[in-house]
């Protein structure tokens, strides 16, 4: 197979490359140079938002595209449009953000998207920059030659948003850790190591449409994922579980303070961890244990310093050690034995 990824230096987009080059796979990567892709990948250089930012591309055939952009949807639409009569098939990395807040639980990929997007707007937000990157792909390739993964929260290796690593992070310091609650949250990701090799599969099996592209809900849990993190450190952690009502009080913001946890019963919840996944798990998609995914980004934060890239683009999450000690001594989880492990009751509405 020949593959031409659009980027391919970072994150997901390196994933899908490793991934590809270990199936023998011939592969290409348009990036801009900032970062080297991986050893094997053919590096072809251009900015793609510049006039002439394309103009590597002008030769060349592949069997599949895989896109992973994330801003204005016109570029896409200038990527797909050059490419669409020398690729067989255009992957495009897309979001479950695409879908009309608020998707119930459950949500298939046949729920109402989100209104306003176009294929041809400049920068907008990121639910209608993804939904408008679909429409672009879908005009150039048509929607038999069209892949749209619609990924949620996305975890592993090479990540550069910054949520697995804070929590690695924070409970490699050791001492008393805020945990928020109820334990058995249910959680809902996909390491981008599986997503890597499902869009390969997808590939190799001539896929089309739209899949939600996250784990199955429950694959794990608030409890399971911090324990890992405590297992795979090695550190002197010790994690203070603290009822959702008690941690929303303090004023602290789920998702970007604390990052992955969103509380049960929320909007926010059913948006991040309450896909339908069933079709991408009958095209193909496994998932590895919370734990390899864990014990693989803790060994890589390590392989590069401990300090995980950050996208320009996106703001930094996490919570500084101020908030948290007095999230925990408003809790009254600051000594050892303290804390609550159980559903908070009253947990108000997020919206995001």
């Amino acid at each position: 197979m020949r593959l031409l990824v659009l980027g391919g230096t970072e994150f997901v987009g390196r994933a899908v490359v490793e991934a590809a080059l270990g199936r023998g796979w011939e592969v290409t990567v348009f990036h801009r140079g900032r970062h080297a892709p991986p050893p094997g990948a053919r590096a072809l250089h251009g900015d793609r938002t510049a006039p002439d930012g394309l103009t590597a591309l002008a030769d060349g055939t592949w069997d599949a595209v895989v896109d992973t952009w994330s801003a204005a949807p016109r570029v896409v639409r200038d990527a797909a449009r050059l490419l669409r009569g020398r690729a067989g098939r255009y992957v495009y990395v897309s979001s479950c953000s695409v879908y009309a807040w608020a998707p119930p639980a459950g949500y298939t990929e046949d729920v109402p998207l989100v209104e306003g997007a176009a294929a041809d707007a400049g920068r907008t937000d990121y639910a209608r920059d993804k939904r408008g990157a679909e429409l672009a792909v879908l005009d150039a390739f048509g929607a038999d030659r069209s892949v749209l993964a619609r990924s949620g929260l996305i975890l592993g290796p090479y990540e550069n948003v910054g949520r697995l690593p804070w929590w690695l992070d924070r409970v490699a310091r050791g001492g008393p850790v805020l945990a928020p609650g109820p334990r058995d949250l249910p959680l809902q990701y996909v390491d981008t190591r599986d997503l890597a090799d499902w869009v390969l599969t997808a590939v190799e099996r001539e896929l089309s449409g739209p899949y939600n592209l996250v784990s199955p809900p429950g694959h794990a849990t608030m409890g399971a994922l911090l324990d890992a993190c405590v297992t795979a450190t090695g550190g002197p952690a010790e994690l203070r579980w603290t009822a959702p009502g008690t941690v929303l009080g303090t004023g602290v913001e789920p998702w970007t303070q604390l990052p992955v946890w969103t509380p049960p019963g929320s909007d926010l919840h059913d948006a991040l961890h309450g896909a339908d996944v069933s079709r991408a798990l009958a095209t193909g998609l496994s998932c590895r244990p919370v734990g390899d995914t864990v014990t693989a980004t803790w060994s890589w934060l390590r392989g590069i310093g401990g300090t995980a890239p950050q996208r320009p683009d996106r703001p930094p999450v996490g919570l500084d050690p101020e908030t948290e000690a007095a999230v925990l001594a408003a809790a009254g989880v600051d000594g050892p034995g303290g804390g609550v492990d159980g559903p908070g009751g009253g947990v108000p509405g997020i919206t995001p």
